[in-house]
């Protein structure tokens, strides 16, 4: 694993990430760091739950891949900041 496919990794789970953020309801109040790891993990996950439904790799944009990898973010940013904002600061 080189360091072109870390900083993709990295720039896929940003973009998975904010896209999720954007799908779940509500106010998500969580730092950006969270958001890329959510869409990492998100990423991941999706891509595991479409192969595990039949969707092919294909050449081009897996439209669909990509569907399951932004519900499953959504869910993903939506318990993160349900965790993460029940830290207390005082």
């Amino acid at each position: 694993m080189g360091i072109d496919s870390v900083i993709g990794g990295l720039i896929i789970g940003l973009v998975i990430g904010l896209l999720g953020k954007l799908v779940a309801p509500g106010k998500q109040a969580i730092p950006i760091w969270l958001t890329i790891v959510v869409g990492v993990v998100s990423a991941f996950l999706g891509t595991l739950v479409a192969r595990a439904f039949g969707v092919e790799e294909t050449p081009r944009i897996d439209w669909l891949e990509l569907l399951f990898q932004v519900v499953i973010s959504a869910v993903g940013v939506s318990l993160a900041a349900g965790f993460y904002g029940k830290t207390s600061r005082r």
